[in-house]
């Protein structure tokens, strides 16, 4: 039955990091004072109450993965990472001098590309850069991402320091055919050793990232690299469907031949298959594609319902305001977005002109932040509510209507005034939000531009 459920809404739908997401976002972008003017606001009404999160994006590589959909920059020249760090440290200037008070830091995520591709030197000169202008907020998290085959005990070691506490270690799979093919060959002993490493110094959460639907992976593979897995217990897991979109993202995902890929029905098993073993080993299921020990905060933050979701993924907290800093980046005032521009050369230029570097955007209408305040809740707490006032739109009963095939086969139960997931509607949860995503029932795509939902 459970299959068969797959195969049935195993459809193209968005992620969700954001409502609306990109590819509904305003034709006309959003005028630069409108986003200037929406961060302000934002920073005024949350800066001493909960304050603000940075998302910093190091686009560097010293080799292309084929699996990977981010905005990066391949080269082995080291050379670039003192110009871009001095790059983000006048972006984030620019927002300072925007600001009537210092901002108070709740959360760092360092992203990318690939963030341990900088130097510990750099890497401290990057933070203590930013903190120079800034106070921490009670309770800050900072986390980093890292490849285990270029971080070195100093990086770990460096971050720490810093007040780093968590990170996440991209494994994707441990089987050397599938590791070859999407180049990305790390063998087990080095995810343990940094591992090892991150909990000798302290590190309170080690995260790690798996992925299914890889070229030649089999229900084999998957099983091998959770037993391997096991070993080092990680305190989340982010399993990952690999989202296979080479139309967005070019030659990268093209790397292999498409029938390498498991099929359809294959993909399911491996979803399944790895699901279950996570579940045997005690990981709790918090949010789409996400599991946690119990003693995490990332679970301890769906039990008190302050689960948050934004570009950065599922957080363990929630901030109003989210600058992103670097090329690419999305920054978010939840009333607008904003993104950086896209090619390091660009966004290096208009730094360097004084100007926030954002090329695109969209200002939230007032439908629009409903629609977000649904979606968040329908994606962090499996539930919502349309009973305060605040919270109800005209088409909220086309809404209904449009799940309920989904209520029939158990997926969603209606309450008065609002509706909750069953726990085995957890693998469903974008497929509920599309039935309130008005931008997309709108303005059906007439090419693919999502990735399947399972």
């Amino acid at each position: 039955m459970k299959n068969s459920l797959l195969q049935k809404y195993n459809i193209a739908g968005p992620r969700y990091t954001s409502y609306p997401t990109v590819p509904f976002w305003n034709e006309k972008g959003i005028a630069y004072n409108d986003w200037i003017s929406t961060a302000k606001k934002a920073f005024n009404e949350s800066n001493r109450t909960e304050g603000i999160s940075i998302y910093i994006h190091l686009p560097y590589c010293e080799s292309l993965c084929t699996f990977c959909g981010c905005h990066k920059r391949i080269t082995k020249q080291h050379n670039v990472e003192q110009p871009y760090i001095e790059t983000v440290l006048k972006e984030w200037e620019l927002y300072c001098n925007l600001f009537s008070e210092k901002p108070s830091i709740k959360e760092i995520h360092l992203g990318g590309g690939t963030p341990t591709f900088f130097s510990p030197k750099n890497l401290e000169k990057l933070i203590k850069g930013i903190l120079s202008k800034a106070t921490i907020a009670k309770g800050y998290e900072f986390s980093f991402e890292a490849h285990p085959n270029n971080t070195t005990k100093e990086h770990l070691q460096t971050l720490y320091e810093l007040g780093f506490r968590r990170n996440s270690f991209g494994v994707q799979d441990y089987d050397p055919k599938v590791q070859k093919t999407i180049n990305r060959i790390q063998p087990f002993e080095t995810v343990k050793k940094v591992t090892d490493w991150s909990r000798e110094i302290g590190y309170t959460s080690v995260s790690q990232d798996l992925v299914f639907g890889l070229p030649h992976q089999t229900k084999k593979s998957i099983i091998d690299t959770i037993q391997k897995t096991k070993q080092l217990k990680p305190d989340r897991i982010a399993f990952y469907s690999y989202a296979h979109v080479p139309w967005i993202k070019g030659v990268g995902q093209r790397g292999f031949d498409e029938n390498d890929l498991p099929s359809a029905e294959e993909k399911r098993e491996l979803y399944e298959t790895g699901k279950k073993m996570l579940g045997e080993l005690g990981y709790v299921e918090i949010g789409m594609d996400h599991f946690a020990l119990k003693t995490d905060s990332m679970f301890k933050a769906i039990a008190t319902k302050k689960l948050h979701r934004n570009f950065m993924g599922y957080t363990a907290s929630k901030t109003q305001l989210m600058i992103g800093l670097g090329m690419s980046s999305i920054s978010d005032s939840w009333y607008s977005f904003a993104q950086n521009e896209k090619t390091i050369e660009e966004y290096t230029e208009v730094v360097n002109k004084g100007i926030i570097p954002i090329f695109r955007g969209h200002l939230l209408s007032k439908e629009d932040l409903i629609i977000r305040r649904h979606i968040l809740n329908i994606m962090c707490n499996f539930e919502t509510s349309w009973e305060a006032d605040e919270l109800k739109f005209p088409e909220i009963n086309e809404c209904i209507e449009r799940l309920k095939e989904m209520e029939q086969d158990g997926l969603v139960v209606f309450h008065k005034n609002g509706l909750t997931l069953p726990e085995k509607a957890r693998p469903f949860v974008r497929n509920v939000c599309m039935a309130f995503d008005l931008q997309l029932i709108r303005n059906q795509p007439k090419t693919r531009i999502f990735s399947m939902t399972i």
